[in-house]
């Protein structure tokens, strides 16, 4: 398998056993992020890894937080949310460790947390492990960023999920690449996925 077929074959997946990378796996899957694209080089991802028991007590913050936020949420979606994440095999907060009164636009330090996020979701399926990156609510609560440790104007990006795939991790069909690309020679690009979306 070429290092293409290998990217062009990774998927997002929550069908995640154990094991998990362990510290010396995770230490060089995460230093991928050193390799993302960051005007600047202002590094503004962090990485808060969440393993064993602290799986459950993060997914209680998870939980006060979806109260904060929403005093009716439903029982059965605050079962759904503390189960996800005291049960993966291992969680990574995504932080952003932003710096609004710098030269550099904070919507491109944001984008370099979402580049180096990308670098580890590959770097995790180039070892054999599986992940997916989710968000939700709870991701945009101050008080629970600052819980974890990013007090404003510093924020979360979501959460990794990590193990390996298992038996239920299945690809999802993608989607055929020509109708997002376009060539320009002059006027106003248009993508034939547009032109679909709007019939």
């Amino acid at each position: 398998m070429t290092p293409l077929d290998l990217l062009l074959s990774r998927f997002s997946t929550d069908a995640l056993v154990q094991p998990a990378p362990d510290a010396a796996q995770l230490e060089r899957i995460l230093s991928a992020a050193m390799c993302a694209p960051d005007h600047g080089r202002l590094r503004p991802w962090r990485y808060v890894v969440i393993r064993d028991d602290a799986r459950a007590r993060v997914a209680e913050l998870v939980v006060a937080s979806m109260k904060r936020l929403d005093p009716e949420v439903s029982e059965a979606k605050i079962e759904k949310r503390r189960d996800r994440f005291s049960t993966m095999p291992l969680v990574i907060a995504l932080g952003m460790h932003l710096r609004p009164d710098h030269k550099i636009p904070v919507i491109e330090q944001e984008m370099a947390v979402a580049a180096a996020a990308m670098n580890v979701l590959n770097a995790l399926h180039f070892t054999g492990f599986g992940g997916v990156w989710v968000s939700g609510d709870v991701t945009y609560d101050p008080q629970f960023a600052a819980e974890l440790g990013f007090d404003a104007p510093h924020r979360l990006a979501g959460f990794l999920f990590v193990g390996t795939p298992g038996p239920d991790a299945r690809p999802a069909r993608r989607a055929v690449v020509d109708g997002y690309v376009a060539q320009w020679n002059g006027p106003a690009t248009r993508f034939a996925v547009d032109d679909s979306d709007a019939r």
